[in-house]
């Protein structure tokens, strides 16, 4: 298990320093581009903002750090199966955790280094006896940030085994907005999705941008991107481009959660870069896929995406 102490000797790099929250021990980055913070447990980014701008990730302002309890908020890492756990009786006659193990595990900080005003580190995760326990034991993930005006991430899953592995992925990215109320979601327009707030129904596309005037949970299937969050209230668009990834999600849950202050909902639009469902992915033994994500901010908006 990492220490502040292990980590600080082992990483002497400007602007990023190590501490601990609860136990949990975190990677802070402050440079004259950007702040921002991840902890090693679940490799679980809580905060990214350039130079200039507003936050532009949502931590739950309930969230509860403890060892071995996922953080609510910023960006969870979901592997190796998305939402609920379609396995019923994968430990001791019960279902896994939701949305997985990887952002309930400890990950191990590989890499730091600075280029110019951008840090960038990798994190990898092996099997673990928790890994184990519920049937994974030939994995390896490994986790690349960039963090700078732009935030970057890539996520590589490796099978060390000798037999297919079967899983889903996503960044589970909670997007901060000034006002959901406001907020729109260019880019999927033409695309049909799973409502999961209508018994899993496959709806038509919108033919329009998303708005939010209720409860919000879709799975988009075969999307590669990009898409713009309009921040209209905020008065910034943020940019997010995707690769190897076939699912988009969308989520709000319109009210507040035990997890998830009472007005995070109001400043919230997640937006899920995966591959999830009928997008989930198999590896051939020795074979590596990689996912990535780069997200952007701009400020302003031009008199179309003020409806004008």
């Amino acid at each position: 298990m990492a220490t502040v102490d292990t980590l600080r000797q082992q990483f002497n790099v400007e602007g990023v320093r190590f501490g601990t929250n609860n136990g949990l021990v975190y990677v802070q980055v402050a440079t004259p581009d950007v702040i921002s913070t991840i902890y090693v447990q679940g490799a679980h980014l809580t905060a990214w903002q350039p130079e200039g701008f507003e936050p532009a990730i949502l931590l739950s302002h309930t969230s509860e750090f403890a060892a071995g309890k996922a953080i609510r908020g910023g960006i969870p890492v979901v592997f190796p199966w998305f939402a609920d756990d379609r396995k019923r009786d994968r430990v001791d006659g019960h279902p896994g955790p939701f949305h997985g193990f990887a952002r309930l595990q400890e990950w191990s900080l590989d890499a730091v280094k600075r280029v110019k005003d951008t840090v960038q580190m990798t994190f990898t995760l092996g099997p673990t006896d928790l890994s184990r326990s519920m049937g994974y034991d030939h994995f390896q993930l490994s986790l690349e940030f960039h963090l700078g005006r732009e935030l970057t991430m890539r996520l590589t899953v490796t099978n060390t085994g000798d037999t297919p592995l079967p899983f889903e992925e996503a960044f589970h990215t909670f997007f901060r907005v000034m006002d959901v109320h406001e907020a729109t979601i260019a880019g999927l327009e033409t695309v049909k999705y799973i409502d999961k707030t209508d018994a899993m129904a496959v709806k038509p596309a919108d033919d329009e941008p998303i708005a939010f005037t209720k409860k919000v949970d879709r799975v988009y299937g075969n999307t590669t991107g990009p898409y713009v969050i309009h921040d209209v209230a905020g008065r910034r668009r943020i940019f997010l481009e995707k690769s190897g990834s076939k699912s988009t999600i969308v989520w709000n849950p319109w009210e507040s959660l035990p997890d998830l202050g009472e007005w995070d909902w109001h400043e919230m639009v997640a937006m899920e870069t995966g591959n999830v469902g009928d997008n989930g992915l198999v590896l051939a033994p020795g074979a590596h896929a990689t996912m990535g994500s780069r997200v952007k901010l701009e400020h302003g908006l031009r008199r179309q995406d003020l409806g004008a």
